[in-house]
């Protein structure tokens, strides 16, 4: 008989085997050396398919166990860690309001830029030191440029003026992109004395289009961590539950967004970057069909890449996620057809139940059940019969995002470096034990996985992923969405995701399969953590993701913010 620890390891496993089975050709001796060499290993090859199904609920109720634990231990610190955000004052409601709608107000002199930008930086420093979410400010800059707008204003609104869709609404951006003079650390101490000395692509147009930029925010070490924390500005937090995590990369965005303190966050999302924050802070969140916004100046970027990695936006109101999508895809933005009219009534709807990839956590009720809230509206409402999907991809969500991401640009140790020389993984191990590493454990964590483990085969990866976007989109077509689960389970505790490091995997997969998606917000669970769903579309068909976003923030309320309006 097994005891409770050697049952556990078989059933993960086989789960794993499975998977690099798969993806190596076989289960290679060294990503399997640390298992003792015991009856457990000559044991699972005997085990056949229909033992495996009885295996798995085991196994995943084992897993949904130990997430609750994980959680309760966590719980003991975090839960007495937990601020109270300030609400918004009365004298500025107007920061709840869409971007769209402010920039409306200020061409009809119903407001000026000027009081929307000072409204601003004021809700800024009183929420900032419950979040720490700004990198580095430019408040005085923002309120000269603001000023500039409203003197032209006041001279009559000119043709040419009145083109600029977000005309002195004032917005934030990850500390990623390039602004001329501003910090561009990528949260790396090596590069803690880095400035910009010119605007990215994404900036340079969001200036054309009116909007000023008011501050640079936080963001983790590289970008890729499911927390915004890094060596140089420290750690941001959840607003909706400062012990918890605001998501990564754009987490200190998604924080912003959920407390009235900016009106449009401009994001970047290579893994879930911009979902996963709107995800946990209660947000919208539209990642783009990749390869239509030019990410130059962003991530070392030069914009004409082909990559999984691509500009979005989270915000409050779907109505303000088309237009800023159309400014970052420039002259790409027709592609997209966002000013495509949509009949809901008239679209496909697909939803994924679950995945069954041994690397991720299990959905939670809380999830399943919204999901299944959401099929249930769609039947009565619009008469729709959404269609369960599966894919044998589903089952490997995280190892096809490894092998995607071992094609994109760039040498991922020789840039934690700042480009001299190359981390290594066990020597930085070594000094981070003693206090004298400049790096956070998960950065560590990622070089050693990437200097260690063997890659997914490269046949196997190719194929799988073709199959899959041929079988998805050829279902989708040009009008139905997947309805896709976002996380199994609300925001986690900080650093907690050590312990859980591979949940990102339903964001990376959208990603991997470089279409376009939007996260949608559903409410809160019991403990009053914002809940959701993706939406996905094939590539080019972004106008469905946001119909169908408008109709369930009709239908389940909306954004959910961490506080409320006086």
């Amino acid at each position: 008989m097994y005891n409770l620890g050697e049952l556990l390891l078989l059933i993960f496993v086989l789960q794993s085997r499975c998977s690099l089975q798969q993806s190596n050709g076989s289960t290679d001796d060294v990503v399997f050396a640390w298992l003792p060499r015991s009856r457990l290993n000559s044991d699972i090859d005997l085990i056949s398919t229909a033992e495996m199904s009885v295996l798995t609920p085991i196994y995943i109720f084992i897993r949904l166990y130990l997430d609750k634990m994980i959680d309760f231990f966590f719980s003991l610190y975090w839960e007495g860690k937990k601020k109270v955000i300030p609400d918004l004052e009365k004298k500025h409601a107007f920061l709840a309001e869409s971007a769209t709608s402010l920039a409306k107000k200020i061409k009809q002199k119903e407001l000026k830029s000027e009081e929307l930008v000072q409204a601003l930086i004021e809700r800024i420093k009183q929420v900032n030191p419950h979040l720490n979410a700004i990198a580095a400010d430019r408040f005085e800059a923002a309120l000269e440029e603001a000023r500039e707008v409203d003197r032209l204003i006041s001279e009559g609104l000119t043709e040419e003026l009145s083109k600029k869709p977000f005309l002195g609404v004032p917005y934030t951006a990850k500390e990623s992109q390039a602004v001329k003079g501003m910090p561009l650390t990528l949260g790396l101490w090596c590069r803690r004395n880095e400035t910009a000395t010119e605007d990215s692509e994404a900036v340079v147009r969001m200036r054309a289009a009116g909007a000023i930029i008011v501050a640079s925010t936080n963001l983790p070490e590289m970008l890729i961590w499911q927390e915004t924390r890094n060596p140089v500005y420290g750690m941001t937090t959840n607003p909706h539950h400062t012990g918890r995590s605001p998501g990564g990369s754009s987490g200190a965005e998604a924080a912003l967004s959920s407390t009235y303190a900016t009106p449009i966050s401009l994001c970047s999302d290579i893994g879930g970057s911009t979902r996963m924050p709107a995800f946990y802070c209660g947000m919208f969140g539209h990642h783009p069909t990749a390869g239509t916004t030019n990410t130059k100046g962003c991530f070392y970027r030069n914009g004409d890449e082909d990559s999984m990695f691509c500009l979005g936006f989270i915000s409050k109101h779907v109505e303000d996620l088309a237009p800023l999508t159309k400014i970052v895809a420039g002259d790409k933005a027709d592609l997209l057809k966002l000013d495509r009219d949509v009949d809901i009534k008239k679209i496909k709807f697909y939803y994924v139940e679950t995945s069954k990839d041994g690397h991720v956590s299990p959905l939670r009720p809380e999830m399943t059940d919204a999901m299944q809230s959401v099929v249930k509206k769609i039947q009565q409402d619009l008469n729709a019969s959404p269609q369960s999907y599966y894919h044998d991809g589903l089952d490997y969500m995280y190892k096809l995002w490894c092998y995607w991401m071992s094609k994109e640009p760039g040498n991922y140790a020789s840039m934690l470096n700042n480009g001299v020389g190359e981390m290594h993984g066990f020597r930085e191990l070594f000094k981070k034990m003693f206090g004298l590493s400049k790096h956070c454990l998960f950065t560590i964590m990622q070089v050693l996985e990437k200097q260690l483990l063997p890659k997914p085969d490269e046949e196997w990866a190719e194929n799988l992923t073709k199959s899959f976007k041929e079988d998805l989109f050829g279902k989708l077509g040009d009008n139905g969405v997947l309805l896709f689960p976002s996380a199994p389970h609300a925001s986690p505790y900080n650093y907690s995701c050590y312990l859980r490091p591979y949940n990102f995997s339903y964001w990376s997969l959208v990603n991997v399969l470089k279409c376009p998606a939007t996260q949608v917000p559903l409410g809160k669970n019991s403990q009053g953590l914002p809940i959701g769903i993706q939406v996905v579309a094939a590539p080019y068909n972004d106008a469905l993701c946001l119909a169908v976003a408008k109709y369930l923030e009709k239908e389940f309320g909306g954004a959910i913010a961490a506080c409320k309006v006086k």
